[in-house]
């Protein structure tokens, strides 16, 4: 009877110390995006922005281990109608992945809005930020849009364990600690 009183107690203990872990461990995975600007060329509509608060200790473990990771982005450039649905006028996805190359001791970085030309450096910092940075991707050609209307862009980021293949998913089950999806974050303009 008191063996089982004991083992009873350690599961509630176990429990109770995992569920007062969990709540904080959600709250240390926010990921936001940062320095959301819309401007223009003569020709384009551009974006900029930064990502905050992606990589994590177990990320970082994981890229240089080898595990390649991937960050989406998202972007939705609709234009606004009072009295009809919003019109939609842009939908893109960009990725950026990041692969760590053990031999050679440098970080490959591949942007699909820069023509998916890989570029390579030694430093993890640079490659957190050519990761973390959107610096003028284009939306959408300026004449395909009407002076004096109203747009909104919407813009959000997310990185998943789906970017792993499916066997690694099982061995690298802390992957799933940095599964993030950021906020819809929206920048309403008139042209």
């Amino acid at each position: 009877m008191i063996v089982l009183l004991k083992r009873t107690k350690s599961v509630f203990l176990l429990i109770a110390g995992l569920l007062l872990l969990a709540p904080q461990a959600g709250y240390a995975q926010d990921a936001t995006l940062t320095n959301i600007t819309v401007s223009n060329t003569q020709d384009d509509l551009l974006l900029f922005l930064n990502l905050e608060g992606a990589f994590r200790a177990e990320m970082k473990q994981a890229i240089l281990s080898g595990a390649p990771s991937t960050f989406s982005f998202f972007a939705k450039l609709n234009r606004v109608r009072s009295l009809w649905f919003d019109k939609d006028i842009a939908d893109l996805e960009v990725t950026h992945t990041i692969v760590y190359d053990n031999l050679k001791k440098e970080f490959t970085v591949t942007r699909s809005w820069k023509d998916n030309n890989p570029e390579v450096t030694k430093s993890f910092d640079e490659a957190k930020r050519w990761m973390t940075e959107i610096d003028s991707l284009k939306i959408i050609p300026l004449n395909r849009l009407e002076r004096g209307e109203q747009y909104q862009l919407r813009v959000k980021a997310e990185v998943s364990k789906k970017t792993l293949p499916l066997y690694l998913h099982y061995i690298l089950f802390f992957v799933s600690l940095w599964d993030f999806e950021t906020d819809w974050y929206t920048i309403d303009f008139t042209f």
